[in-house]
């Protein structure tokens, strides 16, 4: 029979904080993995109470860092519903009873989706508002971006409409001067100290209030809905830190997003509604539910894909998904994203900021160029999962993870010093990615869109579409390049600081300014050869031919894909973030190739690697089993090891039971006839067991070192003067999942995934 060995196989799991952690990789562990579905305690795997008696408090629950058995939480779960059903006839109390209890699961899904677009609403404008408190203030209203400020001046011209009186830089407010080399430097030094307060704020709160509350927040909640229990990752602390941290670490201007932290935020409400209700508070299966519906709403705040956040729940966060938690992840979203669009923190009227208006045709040729920026995306995903995790792995086991803060400003620092002299890198990264996704139209005073015309050798814009670029654009391309080079180095050390900090934006910006760059570079090459077989055939002359904008959003798809290694549903987030529903072909060429390069260098996204750093006991259900071995070959103890610990149904005696529990670090115990009939009655937990013991001592009179221990259902013959036994029948399971010692490891695996076992006892000849 196999036993899990708590001290041999411990679980350290990331806490967060700035100590060095011991390394516990998962492929360090062997075969052994297979046989366990998590760490900690094994836990009975089906709801088999002796319902004559009264159950024993605190039986039946988990400890902080073990893994839920899903087969006893689903039978505990029916059991409750059987029970309220019987009942719901008896009296009209009961019948409401009863529907409160089928209505709860939707009740708590809405108000998670009332919660998350409220409080992305809320991050949204916010970080808007202290991110331009970088570059100067609003004295007609403190509280007005600077696109607010500027909307009621009557002031702004066409080329210049982002000045106006009311908005004044730090400079103008402190030296009295807008232009010249003095306010350059004043701007510049309080650019650099906002970002550094910020940046400096942001990293105290995370260590002092709520070590949970930093880096993405997905890897952790992946491995929560795969069963492991992480008290206080999703409490109220970690959400309220984590809500104020998010908004400073965005608007210090550090090379991080806050789509994923959103995730985090929406799964936070998830799990505090879901106390309100016992059937959520009771059972750990289910609120597994309301938090797969949670992460649905919280990328559909991220990016206003309501589609895309039900799509992602599936595909990337969730363990269990049965189709009752998709229409409610649906709702969620649905609730989320209408929630926020009555917010509307874009001031667009849309709940995107990245909505395209162009909706020219692709030409056939261009899958070239789109499959190319493909290939980009992947090569850079697998370059970054290894640089990101070496960097991480090295934090870990060096002194330089023992002083968090300074890694924060240290990083800060880098990056605005390095940021402000580029305009592409010195504005925000969401806005830096409206640039590059929008097109150049009679409207657009960007740089990107200096293009010369035709008739007078201007910088303006022409209405013919083929026309050169000018000094503006080539200027821009050379700044573009140099941000490329920037937020790729800088991405790789800023994810994983002790600061919340999301990866969708940044990778989808390398993609968006790499897809810029091809997309202008096959708009000349379209203009000066128009004559080539290619151009000839598809473009016409004084036809709009190539989108620079498209190959950015084609771009930022493709490196996302990369990083993540997601497909359908970073497709329906990307086309619903920007609107552009006739580009899904381009889109689902890029991805797929960046999902196939990615993994032929490493099958693992940038979750999946950040789980296994921290040593999370995880079960991909993508990863394959290799090994030819059987289950003898894997199960403990081995041959060499102690025999295995087990204990007798009917002669044991309390002071017996106890001396075996503390010898002993296993978890659990196999229940056997006798010692000489070697035949399996149930098993055991040793939690289980210790509560019942104190709870006997408390509650029953007459319980002594010499008492007889039982499990079977009636009490074996004791002599008259003996003291009064014990009878533990109730918190044993009679039911264990077994297998015998020749099954196939293939098979062994395969059952601890689909039915999310916590222990699997291995027999020979029963």
């Amino acid at each position: 029979m196999e036993e899990e060995d708590a001290a041999a196989d411990p679980y350290l799991p990331y806490d967060g904080g700035g100590d060095t952690i011991p390394l516990q990789e998962i492929p360090k562990r062997g075969s052994n993995y297979a046989m366990s579905n998590g760490g900690g305690a094994p836990s009975s795997t089906t709801h088999l109470l002796d319902f004559l008696e009264e159950p024993i408090p605190g039986v039946g629950t988990y400890d902080d860092f073990h893994t839920i058995d899903w087969v006893r939480e689903k039978c505990k779960d029916r059991e409750r519903h059987r029970k309220i059903n019987s009942k719901k006839k008896e009296s009209a109390w009961e019948f409401t009873k009863s529907l409160y209890d089928a209505w709860s699961g939707w009740l708590v899904v809405t108000l998670t989706g009332l919660a998350s677009g409220a409080l992305a609403g809320l991050i949204d404008i916010a970080a808007d508002w202290m991110n331009d408190l970088k570059e100067g203030v609003c004295l007609s209203a403190m509280w007005f971006n600077h696109e607010q400020c500027c909307w009621t001046s009557n002031e702004t011209t066409f080329a210049e409409r982002d000045k106006c009186p009311q908005w004044k830089s730090w400079a103008e407010l402190i030296l009295g001067q807008a232009e010249g080399p003095g306010s350059y430097i004043m701007n510049y030094f309080m650019y650099i100290y906002w970002a550094l307060s910020f940046a400096f704020l942001a990293v105290c709160l995370v260590k002092v209030f709520a070590p949970y509350a930093c880096g993405s927040g997905i890897p952790e909640i992946k491995t929560i809905l795969s069963g492991f229990i992480i008290r206080g990752y999703l409490g109220k602390w970690t959400l309220m830190i984590k809500t104020i941290t998010l908004v400073l670490a965005v608007a210090s201007g550090l090379s991080l997003g806050k789509e994923g932290p959103l995730v985090h935020v929406a799964c936070c409400c998830g799990n505090i509604f879901s106390y309100l209700f016992p059937k959520y508070s009771k059972n750990e299966a289910k609120k597994r539910e309301v938090l797969s519906a949670a992460s649905a709403a919280g990328v559909s705040v991220a990016f206003g894909a309501p589609i895309g956040g039900v799509l992602f729940s599936l595909e990337e966060v969730s363990y269990y998904f049965p189709l009752k938690t998709l229409w409610r992840s649906f709702f969620a979203a649905l609730v989320a994203a209408f929630v926020l669009r009555s917010i509307n923190p874009f001031g667009n009227s849309r709940l995107v900021l990245f909505y395209v208006e162009y909706h020219t045709p692709w030409y056939l040729f261009e899958l070239i160029p789109f499959i190319l920026l493909g290939v980009f995306g992947g090569l850079w995903g697998a370059f970054f999962i290894r640089a990101n995790i070496a960097w991480c792995r090295r934090r870990k086991s060096t002194r330089f993870g023992k002083y968090p803060v300074l890694e924060v400003i240290l990083v800060a620092a880098i990056t605005a010093v390095v940021a402000f002299p580029n305009p592409y890198t010195r504005q925000n990264t969401s806005e830096l990615i409206k640039e590059l996704f929008t097109d150049c139209g009679p409207l657009e005073s960007s740089q990107l869109c200096q293009y010369r015309s035709q008739m007078n050798g201007s910088k303006s814009f022409s209405d013919n579409p083929n026309r050169p670029a000018g000094p503006g654009v080539y200027a821009a391309m050379w700044q573009l390049c140099l941000a490329l080079i920037f937020k790729i180095i800088m991405t790789i050390f800023t994810f994983g600081l002790k600061v919340p900090s999301g990866l969708f934006i940044p990778s989808m910006a390398i993609g968006a300014i790499a897809g810029r760059i091809v997309g202008i570079a096959m708009e000349q090459l379209a203009y000066y050869h128009h004559d080539w077989f290619l151009f000839k055939e598809w473009c016409e002359v004084g036809a709009d031919c190539i989108t620079p904008g498209l190959y950015a959003m084609v771009g930022a798809a493709a490196c996302l894909g990369g990083v993540t290694r997601m497909t359908v549903s970073l497709v329906v987030i990307v086309f619903e973030l920007t609107g552009g529903l006739e580009y899904i072909v381009p889109l689902m060429a890029a991805v797929m190739t960046s999902k196939w390069v990615g993994d032929a260098f490493g099958r693992e996204g940038i979750y999946e690697a950040h789980i296994r750093l921290n040593g999370y006991p995880f079960l991909d259900a993508k990863e394959e089993f290799t090994h030819t071995t059987l289950a003898r070959e894997v199960m403990r103890p081995r041959r060499s090891d102690p025999p295995l610990a087990v204990l007798t149904q009917d002669d044991l005696t309390v002071e017996e039971l106890q001396a075996t529990i503390n010898e002993t670090s296993y978890n659990g115990f196999p229940v056997i006839v006798s010692k000489e009939s070697q035949r399996l009655v149930g098993f055991a937990l040793r939690r289980d067991i210790t509560i019942a013991i104190e709870n006997a001592r408390r509650k029953q009179e007459g319980i002594m070192l010499n008492s007889r221990v039982y499990f079977t259902q009636h009490a074996p013959t004791l002599p008259a003067d003996s003291p009064r036994p014990l009878k533990l029948r109730s918190i044993l399971d009679m039911s264990p999942f077994t297998v015998t010692d020749h099954t196939p490891m293939e098979i062994v695996v395969d059952i601890f995934r689909k039915l999310g076992l916590r222990q699997c006892l291995v027999t020979h000849n029963g």
